[in-house]
């Protein structure tokens, strides 16, 4: 029997999948098995490496060698097996698929820690975190720290809580950990209920490296005394779920989980609860209301949850992230940590890239890097050739930072300065083509659905908000709707009671801040200057340029353009629906947008 020569991992996160990576994998070892490959390769899968634009993304090691393999598909999937059998990979019809030098740049100009491991392991094997040192740094803690030491170490390290707010992490550990439990119980909670439109970095990290997850946790419970442990993730994250569940059950098989943990004496055991998809939830009260089997709705603060959290004893919440970090601190020290970012902000920041842009997916970067060193050097800039716009940082929490702050720098204190946040780390690209009032109507709406009802300003005043921008992009807008919107946005952010309401001005405020030349070209001339709005767009035929190809008229999904053959065309403006297929049809410019 031939020796094992080539390993074959598969990208099988959720974006890989949905890109036929599991079609892939099983055309993969249909051909292997056809060709009698078992013996020399041995076919498995991994997690997302974050490039998404390229999936499905197919692994190939042989020794310490690894070439990548991008967009691949089942013509692939055979040329592959002709390789493997012959020992040849130099098939030309098999290194067109090879990562172009362009798209190794967007790993190779990341620093990767929470990440680390995303892309490189099997997500469902614990062998294979333990071989990338996983585990190490809960065996350095339980055998030879105190909890003292461990929240010193975090002090040192500057970690900061990746779930939006920038909070200390060892200041939220010390105090769960000095507060009093009458029950002698407390709990430490993972905020897996990532809801911002755009974001997937905590998906990618369970789904990725769940043992990561649980090895920080027990960490965090190791230094607050929390003997329990659970971990809250949205419902719509099937994958992470079953995944993280697999790793659950591995831990506690192993002895990482469980009663006297690696004979330390510390117990610690981790659940998982399904969150029901409410926005509002991912705030940290909120969240324990929906644990406790309630309605998710933000208490009064104080107290905080670190005083009476879960069941009202001492509870301490972080994000995945923030957890995702931590066994490489504890292993690493926190002074390595800290001497990434800059001083007001340590460490790496993982934001997920989407919205106009040639290379999206998921980026971690050191603090202290800019908008224009993320969206132009690792993302590749804006597609189609169009022009970068503005770009939404922290979801509908967040703000929109245009073109000429692109050399900001990415730390908590400058993109506050500009009235977005950092956020949970959505960066949603926007090109020229896209309409800033429309955006912030956009985020308003979701924010709207979204609020749990419980305050006034909240409940009326998004919803009052929410019909003034819609009467604006519908073409309605009237004098002093401007000055209206930025007096209720004031009003809300100052009477609101949790961070969903404090925070869902920010869209409005900062398009207004930034392109308020919009907003008057709405109101006062009705008319949209990115031509997106349909309320305020028409369309017409220049009859001097229509050579009656009739190419419009079959492509017009409603029949509203009639004319004959080689004679000029028209629009009927009672039956058009404002599509803009015309306009895009058009081979000589004879339509005409307004």
């Amino acid at each position: 029997m031939s020796e094992l020569r080539y390993i074959i991992k598969v990208g099988e996160g959720s974006c890989g999948i949905a890109a036929g990576a599991g079609k892939v994998y099983t055309a993969i070892e249909k051909e292997l098995t056809a060709r009698n490959c078992a013996p020399k390769a041995r076919l498995t899968i991994t997690g997302c490496i974050g490039m998404c634009y390229l999936e499905p993304i197919v692994d190939v090691y042989a020794g310490n060698a690894r070439t990548t393999y991008v967009r691949a598909d089942a013509k692939f999937a055979g040329l592959l097996a002709v390789a493997v059998e012959s020992g040849n990979f130099d098939a030309p019809a098999l290194t067109a698929y090879a990562i172009k030098d362009e798209d190794k740049a967007f790993l190779a100009k990341q620093t990767r820690i929470a990440l680390r491991h995303c892309g490189n392991i099997d997500p469902e094997s614990i062998q294979e975190y333990v071989d990338a040192d996983g585990y190490k740094a809960i065996r350095k803690v339980l055998l030879g720290m105190t909890p003292e030491q461990v929240i010193d170490t975090i002090k040192v390290s500057g970690l900061a809580g990746r779930g939006g707010a920038g909070f200390p992490t060892w200041f939220k550990w010390n105090a769960a950990r000095s507060a009093v439990s009458e029950t002698g119980r407390k709990y430490l909670i993972c905020n897996a209920d990532e809801g911002d439109p755009g974001a997937f970095m905590d998906r990618a990290v369970i789904e990725s490296d769940p043992h990561n997850l649980i090895e920080g946790m027990l960490i965090g419970a190791y230094a607050i005394g929390a003997s329990e442990a659970v971990v809250y993730v949205r419902a719509e994250y099937p994958l992470a779920i079953v995944r993280l569940k697999k790793a659950i059950a591995q831990a506690e098989e192993a002895g990482y989980l469980g009663d006297d943990i690696l004979g330390s004496g510390f117990s610690c055991r981790v659940r998982i609860k399904a969150g029901a998809g409410a926005f509002v939830c991912g705030e940290e009260t909120a969240l324990i209301e929906s644990l406790e089997g309630q309605r998710g709705m933000p208490r009064l603060k104080p107290p905080f949850p670190a005083q009476k959290g879960y069941w009202q004893q001492p509870s301490n919440i972080n994000n995945v992230e923030t957890f995702a970090n931590v066994p490489w601190i504890l292993l690493n020290g926190g002074e390595a940590f800290a001497a990434l970012g800059t001083e007001d902000s340590k460490g790496t920041k993982v934001f997920a890239l989407t919205g106009k842009i040639r290379r999206g997916g998921l980026v971690e970067i050191p603090m202290g890097k800019t908008l224009r060193d993320v969206i132009f050097d690792i993302g590749g800039g804006i597609r189609d050739g169009r022009e970068f716009k503005a770009v939404q940082m922290g979801g509908p929490s967040g703000g929109c930072i245009p073109a000429e702050l692109l050399d900001t720098v990415i730390d908590y204190k400058k993109l506050s300065a500009t009235g977005a946040i950092m956020g949970s780390g959505g960066m949603v690209v926007m090109d020229d083509s896209t309409c800033m009032v429309e955006m912030a109507r956009f985020f308003l709406d979701f924010t709207t659905k979204e609020s749990c009802g419980k305050c006034i300003h909240c409940r009326l005043g998004t919803k009052r908000m929410l019909e003034i921008l819609t009467r604006i992009v519908n073409g309605e807008g009237r004098e002093g709707d401007v000055e209206l919107l930025e007096e209720m946005c004031r009003t809300i952010k100052d009477g609101a009671l949790c961070g969903l309401g404090q925070t869902a001005p920010n869209p409005v405020l900062t398009t207004i801040r930034y392109f308020r030349n919009e907003y008057d070209a709405h109101i006062k001339e009705k008319r949209c200057p990115a031509h997106a709005c349909k309320g305020l767009v028409s369309y017409a035929i220049d009859p001097e340029k229509c050579r009656g190809c009739t190419a419009c008229a079959r492509k017009c999904p409603v029949g509203a353009i009639g004319g004959k053959v080689k004679e000029p065309h028209a629009i009927d403006a009672e039956k058009c629906i404002k599509c803009g297929s015309c306009y895009e049809t058009c081979r000589f410019g004879a339509v005409v947008r307004n």
